[in-house]
Order: structure tokens, then C-alpha cells, then sequence
């Protein structure tokens, strides 16, 4: 006997584990990558590597928070509308400008909305309730409503003290933290290297995007899927093409991929029939199964390894089930390489959108869109959610968490969802 006779032979022996002790297995393996620093301007989507602290306070000065007259409070207390107080005007501090001189009783400072108040100055009036006057050559202020201290004055130090944390290590960067670390001069942002994903797909009956159908072919929509999908999850996907259903060809392709690649993901090739070529390849004794079944619909069958200390991940070649299992199990081990402190989906709680009637043994994760109506979150499950089905992808905000004791769904019952990357479709 062979040993593609062996292998065969052991096909129907999988052992099932749960999604949870899958997603733990992979992810162990899911080492964080080195660090690197990019400019500013193109942080944005990147993981923050270290922590970063205020290298000073935050506003640095005590701040306008208009334009007017900065005072100080205890010259206004006695002023009403019968018995205004004139104030001399000493300074004119437009925003960027440093005060000339420092306020005394008595004294006022014409100021920007965003200037740094001068010294001795405790309130800024705003220009609106006050009236100016020359007078030998000097400019007096007249006001005529007592103000309080602090009044219309960012105090310096108010939004972060000197050595608070600005942003945690395992950020995820976006808008508002690059204007956060432009704000305290941060040129430079260390994040950790993205990681290089092989990617490539096996089967004979696979044609590239750009070739015509042929009889018994269909294209291979699953490669595209999943560049997508890695970049998405900020990954720099790396396209080795299709194979035909080959062994030899399979193993040494992807040994060269694990040696030079920090993950590689291949789709197809690993059910039990006698073309699987992925589950056969994995079953050999050059590496270790982490595990060839999960207890989960669509992508039973999802199957990783472990080579050299890099990890390979086949999913299977049905589109629905490919989606599923990237998310699960690939995306998490990505988000860890990159340093995200949160890698799994997060997961929401929702009401279903219309029933589901399909019973499972193993917990369903159904492709579902999501609407918000009168602030309630809704899931409407696709209408065909069959592992070899693509075309609902696309319309895919979550995926319905199914337990296997769910007898089916009913439109208004609560569930569990897990909310995929971007924007509510729905």
C-alpha cells in the first residue's frame, strides 16, 4: 500500500473541535511581527507598536477660547450697567503670537480665539458685550457685566497632563490619532511590520479571472476574495496563482511559500474526496495538525498546520465557507502579527431580522445584513447562505451565531452576531 493509499485511509478519521479551541490553536502561532517607523501620513490603518506619552501638556498655555479681551475677573465684580469699568487695553495677542506684557489691575489684553492668555489674566470677555474707546492715545475697554474667573480659558494641561497616555501600544491608527500625534510633533510612528500572506488556490477545474468559461471550469473568485480580504485586514497579500490537483507540485509550492512568507493561506483541496490535495499534504508527518475539523457551518472541514514554525491555514474552496473561515481564523492570527490588542471579531447583540429555519449540529455562522430601525440593531440573514454560495457575500455586514441547540430562529429573537469590518450595508 501506497502512502496516498495511507492517507486516504484516514480521510474520514477527523476529530471536530470547537471554534474557540480552533481559534486558540492558530493563534498561538500568531507571532508579533518586528517594528518599524513610517511617517505620520501613512500610520493611518497601521497598529501602534509602543505606547505613546504627552511629551508635554496639552493645551502647553493657557488658551483663548474666543475673540475678545482677556481680564482680570476681580476688575469686573462691581460693574453692572449703570456703573461699567474701563479697562486699558495693553496688548494685542494675535493667535500664534507670544503676550508682550503681563496683565496688572486695571489692565486689559485685545486676544484670538486660540492665543495664548497672558500672565496675570484669569477670564476672557467676548468681544461681543464689550465697547472700545481711544482716549490720549491709549485704547480702553468698557464692560458692563461682571465675569468669572477661568471663563472662556482653556487651561493648559486640560485635554492631557505631561506624561499621561495619549495612545495604548496595539492602537489601531485613524483620523483622529494621526491629528493627536501631529498636534504633539510626532514625525515619526513605530508599528509593527505588516505581515507578507501567501496566498494561492488549488484545483484543475479553476480558470483565472481574465479566461473564458469552459465546460466543467469555473474562475477562481476565492483568490481575489482573499487579497482583498488580507489587505482589508492589513496585510500585504502576496498572489501565487492556482495549482492543478497535484501533490508533489502542492507540497513544494507551499514549503517554499512557508519559507519565505510569514503566513500562508491556501483555499480548496481540503475535504475527503480524492482530488483534496491540501488534506492530504497536511496529513503528512513534516509538520503538526493543529486541526483538520471544525464544529462550525459552513467550514467543517477549515484545516491548519504548523511547518518550520510558520502557519498554513487551508480553507475550503466553497466561497461561503472560504469567507467564514478567514474571518474566524486568519484574520485574528494577522491582527496578532500587527499587534492589535483586540483580534477577533467583536461581537454584538442583535435581533433577528426574519426567521431562520435550518437546523445544524454544529454552530452556524449565517452570512446576514444589518439594519438599524428605531435604534435597534436587525440581522437579516441571507436568503440562500449555502457554503458554495458567493453572491451573498457581498451583501454581508455580520455573521449570525447559530447554536447547534437553536431549533431555528424566529424574526424578534435576540442572538448573537459577529460584526465584520466596515460599514453597516443595510
Amino acid at each position: 500500500m501506497n502512502n496516498r493509499d495511507n492517507m486516504q485511509d484516514h480521510k474520514f478519521q477527523r476529530k471536530a473541535i470547537q471554534v474557540k479551541e480552533a481559534q486558540a490553536r492558530v493563534m498561538q502561532y500568531a507571532k508579533v511581527l518586528g517594528i518599524e517607523e513610517v511617517p505620520l501620513s501613512q500610520s493611518c490603518g497601521r497598529y501602534l507598536a509602543e505606547p505613546v506619552n504627552a511629551p508635554n501638556p496639552f493645551p502647553a498655555f493657557n488658551r483663548s477660547g474666543m475673540d475678545g479681551y482677556a481680564v482680570i475677573a476681580a476688575d469686573t465684580q462691581e460693574c453692572n450697567a449703570e456703573n461699567p469699568v474701563w479697562l486699558e487695553v495693553i496688548d494685542n495677542i494675535p493667535c500664534g503670537a507670544v503676550p508682550s506684557a503681563d496683565l496688572t489691575p486695571g489692565t486689559a489684553a485685545r486676544i484670538m480665539t486660540g492665543a495664548q492668555v497672558p500672565e496675570g489674566a484669569d477670564a476672557v470677555v467676548m468681544i461681543e458685550i464689550t465697547e472700545s474707546r481711544d482716549r490720549d492715545g491709549k485704547t480702553f475697554v468698557l464692560l458692563r457685566k461682571p465675569q468669572l474667573a477661568g471663563s472662556n480659558i482653556t487651561p493648559r494641561g486640560f485635554e492631557l497632563k505631561e506624561g499621561q497616555l495619549v495612545l495604548p501600544a496595539g492602537r489601531l491608527i485613524a483620523a483622529g490619532d494621526i491629528a493627536v500625534l501631529a498636534a504633539f510633533g510626532i514625525p515619526l510612528v513605530k508599528v509593527h511590520r505588516r505581515p507578507k500572506i501567501a496566498i494561492f488556490a488549488t484545483g484543475s477545474e479553476l480558470l483565472a479571472v481574465d479566461e473564458p468559461l469552459q465546460p466543467g471550469k469555473v474562475r477562481n473568485s476565492n483568490s481575489p476574495m482573499l487579497e482583498a480580504l488580507v489587505r482589508e485586514a492589513g496585510g500585504e497579500a502576496v498572489m501565487l496563482g492556482a495549482i492543478a490537483d497535484d501533490l508533489e507540485l502542492a507540497r513544494s509550492k507551499v514549503q517554499m511559500a512557508l519559507e519565505t512568507h510569514d503566513l500562508v493561506i491556501t483555499t480548496g483541496g481540503v475535504s475527503v474526496g480524492d482530488y483534496d490535495i491540501m488534506g492530504d499534504l497536511v496529513r503528512e508527518k513534516t509538520g503538526e495538525m493543529l486541526f483538520n475539523k471544525v464544529t462550525m457551518r459552513p467550514g467543517s472541514v477549515t484545516t491548519a498546520a504548523v511547518r518550520g514554525g510558520k502557519l498554513l491555514l487551508a480553507l475550503s474552496g466553497n466561497p461561503g465557507a472560504c469567507f467564514v473561515g478567514f474571518q474566524l481564523f486568519a484574520r485574528p492570527v494577522i491582527s496578532l502579527m500587527l499587534g492589535a490588542a483586540q483580534p477577533l471579531l467583536p461581537e454584538w447583540t442583535a435581533f433577528m431580522g426574519a426567521d431562520y429555519t435550518k437546523v445544524n449540529n454544529y454552530t452556524r455562522f449565517v452570512r446576514a445584513r444589518l439594519e438599524i430601525r428605531d435604534g435597534s440593531i436587525y440581522a437579516y440573514p441571507a436568503g440562500i447562505d449555502e457554503s458554495s454560495v458567493m453572491v451573498t457575500i457581498k451583501d454581508s455586514d455580520c455573521l449570525i451565531i447559530v447554536p447547534p441547540e437553536a431549533r431555528g430562529l424566529a424574526a424578534g429573537d435576540q442572538v448573537k452576531i459577529l460584526k465584520l469590518p466596515g460599514e453597516i450595508i443595510g
